[in-house]
């Protein structure tokens, strides 16, 4: 391979399709497979402690959400995969942590990838998880690098019976874990803004010098959001048209509110971007100004010592032939002189406010 760096970043690079390698820095975090099964009247969820065991269990209810946390045993997932008939690609796809939000139809099921982001609370910041769901009849699988919380209200919600959840099929569960990844960004996107709008407070105070580079990395993580916004809307968009069979007339509805969702976040997004570009500008316009500023002082300094370094300058020349030298008061006479003039121009400058 020309490129051994990129090896490490990702090592399915050179490898046949379909070839399951963990992809990118595997977490420290061992895999948990749950499996929530439910009808409109009763809600199970049973954790899985070996894959054998997994393996060997066979489900009681309609509806299937089995959720896997991490994602660094192939074995695992090529036992998902034969016991859901998933394509080999898709178990390479769920091993790339750096996949970009996408649907993919299989036929049978589809495959969707989503991204999810927070802020790290030790240096606050913008780190991003993988997402995948797998849509069914009559199942939804969900894979995640680590238990994040993103779903933890559907669980709840689930587990109490409250809401549409149990009355629905997959489709609505689908779309509910879709709707809860969206809802997690318009938390995220509100953290971001309020980092730009103080940020944007701390621009003309230029006390902070630190502050290019804090707008340089806010840049930075609004193209990061925008990278995973636009294609989940443009995912959302392809599950609201109602080209696939596994979303019912009633779910379409609802996708195309969290489409809607996706817009507001998009345009949120956007003014937050245009706010840093001139945020950019208007930092830069204040450098410029206060270096003005400054030369403008020294200017006015330099202009009010001149005239004194000028007679400074005569009055040291060695000639005999100059009165003033031998004239009692002569010193006293020449200060009192300069002194007039640097007061004259000191207030000529003060009066046209350049000092």
């Amino acid at each position: 391979m020309r490129h051994p760096q990129l090896k490490q970043r990702f090592p399915t690079l050179g490898e046949p399709p379909g070839t399951l390698l963990p992809a990118g820095e595997a977490p420290a975090l061992a895999s948990r497979i749950s499996l929530i099964e439910y009808n409109a009247a009763e809600c199970r969820e049973t954790v899985f402690a070996t894959l054998e065991e997994g393996l060997a269990y066979r489900p009681q209810l309609p509806v299937l959400w089995l959720n896997v946390y991490g994602l660094t045993d192939p074995a695992l997932l090529q036992a998902i995969g034969q016991r859901f008939g998933l394509h080999p690609l898709v178990l390479e796809d769920i091993l790339n942590s750096r996949q970009r939000p996408k649907v993919d139809d299989y036929g049978d099921y589809l495959f969707i990838a989503t991204r999810v982001y927070r802020y790290q609370p030790d240096n606050q910041r913008l780190q991003h998880d993988q997402v995948y769901l797998v849509i069914g009849n009559g199942f939804v699988l969900s894979f995640q690098t680590q238990p994040l919380g993103v779903f933890a209200a559907l669980r709840e919600r689930l587990s109490q019976g409250r809401g549409q959840l149990r009355q629905q099929g997959a489709d609505y569960l689908a779309y509910g874990l879709l709707d809860a990844i969206i809802d997690d960004y318009f938390g995220v996107i509100d953290q971001f803004n309020a980092n730009v709008e103080q940020l944007d407070k701390q621009v003309l105070s230029g006390h902070d010098r630190f502050i290019l580079a804090r707008i340089q990395r806010q840049k930075q993580e609004a193209m990061r959001l925008r990278r995973a916004l636009v294609p989940l809307r443009e995912v959302l968009n392809v599950l609201t048209r109602g080209d696939h069979t596994f979303f019912q007339h009633g779910t379409l509805l609802y996708l195309r509110d969290a489409f809607d969702h996706t817009l507001h976040l998009i345009e949120s997004l956007e003014t937050a971007r245009e706010v840093i570009s001139g945020m950019l500008d208007l930092y830069m316009s204040a450098q410029s100004n206060r270096l003005n500023v400054q030369m403008r002082v020294l200017t006015v300094i330099t202009i009010i010592f001149m005239p004194l370094t000028l007679i400074a300058g005569i009055y040291g020349m060695n000639f005999d032939n100059m009165p003033e030298l031998h004239w009692r008061y002569g010193y006293f006479g020449v200060m009192a002189g300069m002194a007039l003039i640097a007061l004259v121009l000191g207030f000529i400058f003060w009066r046209r406010r350049w000092l």
